[in-house]
């Protein structure tokens, strides 16, 4: 029997969300998600675009807006040069779509398939990941040594950015300016790629493939224009499965070279944690120009699903307190404390989903009650990862140095600050609707150089 409670409100403009409304038996699980699980006020109908309501609807009533179908018109257009990127958590997830084991890295069989659907070029996000740690651990340290925009907020997650310009603006300038790691990959791509390659960004078509629906109404924003468009990990499985691959049996391929890898700090950008330890490696170089201590590269207080997890890190004579977070719900009460000034963070991390990005709303579906479980495995497979990886370090990936050297120049430098950052907009909430007024926030940093 159809209960009457109210579903969340999905408009028809929604970039990253739809309803099959013959699906809907109106259950009402869908806004309790959104309150009280994402942490959306019940009276402010605004969508983050996090999807966490598809993962968790029990008729298959909400779904992603896909996308690939134009992929594959491109793709099938001659003139044009489709280049596509795999996030870090895509490959210990999309073999789920295929009838693999949770958590099982299929990392070489998705080149291989991407291949064989057609793409010219298939990078691997960690690299665009390892770029952002080097960008943000310098501002970090940067903002630390003058004492300003402190605590630092990551800005990865669209729907957190997204939270915070909707509901927190007086903490915007908190925000990190990098952009995500994939606007950074497809920065570079249609740039530093498009240059080493002679080919004119006009004709390259960039396909992230990200477990998230939110990186859908990322790539619609006006700083991420090179963004054409953000496949979830669900649209590539059937992407791969209506080209008739048989993805079982593939064999492994590497990723195409040049914008091919990261480190393994790259890689478990994927989970919770991930981004705060991984740009704590790189502050100890840049802090000491010496390799990072085996407490950088064992970092288990910001490892783990708890939502609020905290640690003080000592690299030489500064003490910094940080904070990680997935959840948005277990943020709101620490965000006021600091608007009010009654903590002193000095870096956060939040992600928008359970665990992270491995539990983003455009991930393959399984039971609902066996959610946190199958995050579990898959986080414990980038950590895995993590341990087999040679390159620990972001600082240390040779085609980051080859990039800063040959193309981007310094850190936080002139060319990087125009390709690899970004700006932040004020939102007002109008309730009862979805509408935004807008004022541009604008940006200025002293620029410092902190890479050699």
């Amino acid at each position: 029997m159809k209960s009457n409670k109210k579903p969340v409100v999905i408009k028809s403009d929604n970039p990253s969300i739809a309803r099959v409304e013959s699906r809907c038996i109106k259950c009402g699980r869908c806004s309790y998600i959104c309150s009280e699980v994402v942490g959306v006020p019940k009276d402010k109908h605004v969508c983050l675009n996090c999807g966490q309501c598809i993962i968790n609807c029990p008729t298959g009533a909400l779904v992603t807006k896909y996308n690939y179908k134009k992929v594959l018109d491109y793709i099938n257009d001659t003139e044009k040069c489709v280049v596509c990127h795999i996030a870090p958590s895509v490959r210990v997830s999309l073999g789920e779509a295929f009838g693999m084991d949770f958590g099982e890295n299929v990392e070489g069989k998705i080149v291989t398939a991407l291949k064989k659907v057609g793409f010219d070029y298939v990078f691997d996000t960690t690299f665009g990941a390892d770029l952002t740690v080097v960008e943000e651990a310098s501002e970090f340290v940067l903002r630390y040594k003058n004492k300003k925009r402190l605590p630092q907020f990551t800005s990865c997650c669209p729907a957190w950015v997204k939270y915070i310009e909707t509901f927190h603006p007086s903490l915007i300038d908190n925000l990190s300016t990098c952009k995500s790691p994939i606007g950074m990959q497809n920065s570079c791509i249609k740039t530093y790629f498009s240059e080493m390659e002679e080919i004119d960004p006009e004709n390259i078509i960039t396909v992230s493939i990200a477990p998230c629906t939110a990186k859908k109404a990322e790539c619609m924003q006006k700083d991420f224009k090179d963004g054409d468009f953000s496949l979830t990990t669900v649209e590539a499985a059937l992407m791969i499965k209506e080209c008739g691959i048989d993805f079982e049996n593939l064999k492994d391929s590497e990723a195409d070279s040049l914008m091919g890898r990261g480190s393994s700090g790259g890689v478990i950008f994927g989970t919770s944690g991930g981004v705060c330890e991984s740009v704590f490696r790189n502050c100890y170089y840049v802090l000491t120009g010496r390799r990072p201590t085996k407490q950088f590269l064992d970092f288990k207080k910001v490892r783990g699903y708890d939502n609020l997890k905290e640690a003080t890190v000592k690299i030489k004579d500064d003490e910094f307190r940080i904070l990680v977070c997935h959840g948005l719900k277990h943020i709101e009460d620490i965000l006021q404390d600091i608007e009010n000034g009654r903590i002193n963070y000095d870096f956060i991390e939040v992600m928008n989903c359970p665990g992270g990005c491995i539990g983003g709303g455009g991930q393959p579906l399984g039971v609902i009650a066996k959610v946190d479980d199958i995050n579990k495995r898959r986080s414990d497979a980038l950590y895995k990862e993590n341990d087999e990886v040679d390159v620990k370090f972001s600082y240390a990936n040779k085609n980051i140095s080859e990039l800063y050297r040959s193309y981007m120049g310094d850190v936080l430098g002139e060319k990087a600050e125009k390709i690899l950052h970004r700006s932040f907009k004020k939102k007002r909430v109008l309730k009862e609707d979805n509408s935004f007024d807008i004022d541009k926030n604008k940006r200025s940093r002293k620029k410092e150089k902190l890479w050699n």
